[in-house]
């Protein structure tokens, strides 16, 4: 026997084993794409994302913006890069513990808050000035809408006044009616158990658990919005 086909006669077998895995892939039902996510948020969504994502996998792609989403100001500025080339299917999003925030550059306190001494970072009116541009702009992406009402402010915080978000979110609210929007209230979610669940008195964060809690109702909020498109 020559070699070339000696060599043929080895060969032959692995093309008919590459040629057969190639049909049993096509025979394959293709990977269903999941709906993309996306959350956009202060050090609140921060701290729920990761729950979020558990709780979601295998039923959506769920993403967050980098790094803090802060104010409404933020929002108009960096919402056309945070939104991307790619479209996205349900979008979860707040702004509010950054606008009704009181800072002065004096202020000791982290992120020199100073509710005594400081300056608001946005006034209601502006705050809604604010809202109603980025609602419009969210509204031309075409993705399924979910406005997080803005957590409550325990007393005791240093740079934001006690009910402050109440009255932030009755405007976001109004704003996201206009729009047919839809609310899911992590305020009144939160409000009953925010001291069983600070992270410490004063805080307007959470310990781990209360991240947990807040996560439970954005997920099912996500996935609300998910199966009225089935």
């Amino acid at each position: 026997m020559n070699v070339s086909r000696r060599a043929l006669l080895l060969i032959l077998p692995l093309l008919v084993v590459a040629t057969s895995s190639r049909a049993d892939e096509a025979k394959k039902p293709a990977a269903k794409k999941l709906p993309r996510v996306l959350l956009i948020g202060d050090s609140i969504s921060i701290g729920y994302t990761g729950g979020v994502k558990k709780l979601l996998a295998g039923k959506a792609d769920v993403r967050r913006i980098r790094g803090n989403g802060q104010h409404s100001g933020t929002g108009l500025k960096r919402l056309d890069a945070w939104l991307g080339d790619e479209p996205w299917d349900v979008i979860h999003f707040n702004w509010g513990l950054w606008d009704l925030c009181y800072r002065s550059k004096t202020a000791k306190a982290q992120g020199r808050r100073d509710k005594k001494n400081g300056k608001i970072t946005y006034t209601l009116d502006q705050y809604e000035k604010n809202m109603r541009q980025l609602a419009k702009r969210l509204k031309a992406t075409k993705a399924k809408l979910i406005w997080a009402a803005t957590t409550p402010v325990p007393p005791g915080e240093a740079g934001r006044i006690e009910g402050d978000a109440a009255k932030y979110n009755a405007v976001a609210a109004k704003i996201m009616g206009e729009h047919g929007i839809a609310i899911n209230d992590l305020h009144a979610h939160m409000l009953p158990v925010q001291k069983k669940y600070a992270s410490r008195p004063g805080d307007v964060h959470f310990s781990r658990a209360g991240s947990k809690f807040l996560a439970e109702k954005v997920a099912a909020s996500i996935l609300e919005e998910i199966g009225k498109g089935k």
